[in-house]
């Protein structure tokens, strides 16, 4: 494989002939003005492979940054200076500050030097002035980025195939790429990935899927096959939570191996790139450390397989807990908002994530007796959710 060196600026225009990993970014530019404190995250731009975006034709390195829980711009300074130039948000992420944050950051920078995803939510089911509402929180999201026009626009977190084919929805889609404030569509989703991989090539105006991928998947072939035709036909595929909760036990006391998690999604080429959620030094540094040697050996495949079988943090969001819940509670999304609490340790993105489900006050009081819930994956749901029920009720300057 090719190694090139090549600036920045001409590398993001590089059109799709190049092909999957046929370039490097410099091993040989040094990041000015390094504190010593942090200078194994600054010191030089790392090779990295690069891979095509399905027909967007734009070029990434197989490693990207998931801003959603980070609150300092230095660890981003430390990611871009590393050559990272893709840089996942939302509208949002900490209250807006998120964005806030990759604005100042980026303000100045050449436009073509970086490439920013965000992502906004439809709130079904959708009022009549839902368009107008949609736009506001689009243009909110451009002043805080600072930015006339975002890469990839991501519909956030949707978990059914209903509105993947919305033409309502859709409808609102085209406008916003025609007026030329989103280069590029796409969705975000945890739940129901083949279907709505399907669904997305159907409707042809998504160019790029997010999606949760990784060795603990439950339904791990359909999601792959899906992945592939999704491929064939264009899309562009992006893959989050692919540390499978961050932690390799059910009480979230001992991280999981966090390079042998990014080696196994790199394994399938027609994932572009990843999108870890690193928050300080030393976590970018073990993702540094992954894209220098991107191939999984035999001691992390056994260390993977070794945890195939036991429970972790990771939602499969199958859905099935909904079917038997007496009240119908969101409970996939209420697993979620766990594996942040007491995985990522990051109790704030777990009430964001509860506070817009619009929970009802007095969840599971019909079954005092004992939650009714029996999961495939092993939850002990209603244990779960009476350890989650708190994080509401805590004041946010209380929360990290």
């Amino acid at each position: 494989m090719k190694q090139t060196a090549i600036n920045r600026r001409k590398f993001i225009r590089m059109t799709a002939a190049a092909g999957a990993g046929a370039a490097f970014f410099p091993a040989n530019v040094k990041a000015a003005g390094t504190n010593p404190s942090v200078e194994s995250a600054l010191q030089e731009r790392i090779e990295m492979p690069v891979r095509t975006l399905g027909r967007t034709g734009l070029q990434l390195p197989i490693l990207s940054m998931g801003v959603m829980r980070a609150d300092n711009s230095s660890v981003v300074r430390a990611a871009f200076n590393s050559g990272l130039i893709h840089f996942d948000t939302a509208n949002g992420y900490q209250g807006g500050k998120n964005e806030e944050m990759l604005g100042v950051f980026f303000d100045g920078k050449p436009r073509d030097s970086f490439v920013i995803a965000t992502k906004v939510k439809f709130d079904y089911p959708l009022r009549e002035d839902f368009e107008e509402k949609f736009m506001e929180k689009v243009e909110v999201s451009l002043e805080r980025l600072k930015i006339k026009y975002v890469d990839i626009f991501y519909i956030h977190a949707i978990s059914d195939v209903e509105t993947v084919k919305d033409s309502r929805v859709t409808d609102v889609l085209k406008k916003l790429k025609e007026s030329g404030k989103a280069k590029f569509l796409g969705i975000s989703t945890h739940a129901h990935k083949p279907e709505q991989l399907d669904a997305a090539v159907e409707k042809g105006i998504y160019d790029v899927v997010l999606l949760s991928y990784n060795f603990k998947m439950r339904n791990l072939p359909e999601t792959e096959a899906a992945i592939e035709r999704a491929a064939k036909a264009g899309i562009g595929l992006v893959a989050m939570k692919t540390m499978a909760g961050g932690v390799e036990d059910a009480g979230g006391k001992k991280k999981i191996n966090a390079q042998a998690c990014l080696k196994w999604v790199w394994e399938n080429k027609h994932i572009t790139t990843i999108i870890p959620g690193f928050t300080n030094y030393d976590e970018l540094d073990e993702c540094l450390a992954a894209v220098k040697s991107p191939e999984l050996d035999d001691a992390e495949r056994n260390y993977l397989a070794s945890l195939r079988d036991k429970e972790l943090l990771y939602c499969q969001q199958c859905g099935q807990c909904g079917k038997q819940c007496p009240e119908h509670l969101p409970i996939p999304d209420m697993m979620r908002a766990y594996m942040y609490t007491y995985g990522y340790k990051y109790a704030q993105l777990s009430k964001e994530t509860l506070s817009e489900l619009k929970l009802p006050e007095n969840i599971c009081d019909s079954c005092k007796s004992g939650c009714k819930v029996t999961c495939p994956s092993g939850f002990n749901v209603g244990q779960k959710i009476a350890a989650i029920k708190p994080v509401m009720e805590i004041p946010d300057v209380f929360l990290t």
